[in-house]
């Protein structure tokens, strides 16, 4: 693989002290193991090569690989979702919680503004948030295999909308003309800040593509 290359890829990702699968594409496992999430779309994900879909370590070994090839990756913190930092534990009132009619425990997530947390500890008063990333200080182990590389245009598109968006492939109508690039979308309204990713992400890393138009019709 290189830089720039769209591949679709099938992973298993575990806690290495402990062998917790957090994160895996594989349906039938995520059933067998009892994981299985229904808001979740299962099967290979598409991810553009050199454009931080996925974790750096990761990302790192795929350069490496070939399609059809499967590889073990173990990914130090450093690699993968940093190291703790003691900084990002706050005490905080629990009258700042009642305010909101928060009823706080400990391993409750919460979203203060635009920060996600999760709370440590509730104790005298006063309650202990983490707003470090759950898997903050983990090694990691990847099972990964390169299933697919991508390369008609509209294929390309199709991938990047569906790591960002959850769609049947009957709500969504991809036209591919030149330079420009059209997309609509039935039955979902995609805020703009989404829209906007998408086509910077289209224009970036698909070549030729200059111009995205996201099309509504009544």
């Amino acid at each position: 693989m290189k830089e720039g290359d769209f591949v679709k890829i099938d992973y298993i990702g575990k806690i290495v002290e402990n062998g917790e699968i957090f994160d895996l594409t594989d349906e039938k496992m995520a059933k067998e193991k009892g994981i299985f999430n229904p808001n979740i779309k299962y099967g290979p994900v598409s991810i553009i090569i050199g454009a931080n879909f996925v974790l750096r370590g990761l990302e790192h070994a795929l350069l490496d690989m070939k399609v059809g090839e499967k590889k073990k990756v173990t990914l130090k913190p450093e690699d993968a979702f940093g190291e703790r930092n003691q900084k990002l534990l706050k005490m905080m009132p629990t009258s700042d919680f009642k305010d909101k009619n928060i009823n706080p425990y400990p391993g409750m997530p919460i979203n203060l503004g635009e920060v996600r947390g999760r709370i440590a500890a509730v104790s005298g008063g006063r309650v202990k948030v983490d707003f470090n990333h759950p898997l903050a200080g983990k090694t990691l182990e990847y099972d990964v295999e390169v299933k697919e590389l991508i390369t008609e245009k509209k294929d390309k598109v199709k991938g990047i909308i569906d790591f960002f968006i959850i769609l049947d492939e009957k709500d969504l109508s991809i036209q591919v003309s030149e330079e420009v690039l059209e997309i609509k979308f039935e039955n979902k309204e995609i805020p703009k800040s989404v829209k906007k990713m998408i086509a910077d992400i289209t224009k970036k890393w698909i070549e030729g593509i200059k111009k995205v138009k996201f099309v509504e019709e009544f």
